[in-house]
């Protein structure tokens, strides 16, 4: 199964040189071990654009959604065998990048 890994940040700041390091030496484990599928990490969420194309004509809002002390600030798509393979997982990711985490399964 797979499951989502939100890196939450409440930070302006990127990762720092040794966060960075740790979070490479996490990603070449999860690489190792048969977990790995995706990661990425995100821009400042001024950087977003919200698009609302539900009406008669699309809608571009420059700025984050929602208005938020904490925002998305990366993520990991994870191949997991078990919620708790994915749990353990990420609270070691949340400890390599000095973040809290969200762990949600993919349908």
């Amino acid at each position: 199964m797979q499951y989502l890994v939100s890196v939450i940040d409440d930070t302006a700041g990127l990762a720092t040189t040794d966060e960075m390091a740790a979070i490479d030496v996490f990603n070449d484990r999860l690489r190792s071990e048969g977990y790995w599928v995706f990661a990425g990490g995100l821009a400042e969420p001024t950087s977003a654009t919200v698009i609302d194309n539900r009406g008669a004509t699309a809608i571009f809002t420059d700025g984050p959604f929602v208005e938020a002390k904490e925002y998305l600030a990366g993520f990991w798509i994870l191949e997991a065998p078990d919620l708790d393979v994915a749990l353990a997982l990420a609270a070691d990711g949340s400890k390599a990048c000095h973040r809290k985490v969200e762990v949600r399964p993919f349908r």
